[in-house]
């Protein structure tokens, strides 16, 4: 898989050596995780012009994507 602007590694280098380890250990991060992959890339494909995808709502879709990566965020700050 190519270079994914927004991943999670690029969002917090900081932990990046612990996200696979979290993603493994924790089951409520790792779904929180595959969510917020999935809004990313659907924002992704709005942004590329794929207006074919169900989820239109590139605002609605951005606020998603920004509350994830804050509840990911806290759960990184706890392990």
């Amino acid at each position: 898989m190519g270079h994914m602007p927004h991943a999670l590694r690029e969002e917090f280098p900081e932990f990046a050596d612990k996200l696979p380890r979290i993603e493994e250990s924790d089951g409520h991060f790792r779904r929180l995780a595959e969510e917020y992959r999935s809004v990313n890339r659907a924002i992704l494909e709005l942004e590329a012009g794929d207006e074919t995808n169900p989820h239109f709502d590139e605002e609605g879709l951005r606020k998603k994507r920004l509350f994830l990566k804050d509840e990911i965020y806290a759960l990184l700050k706890e392990h």
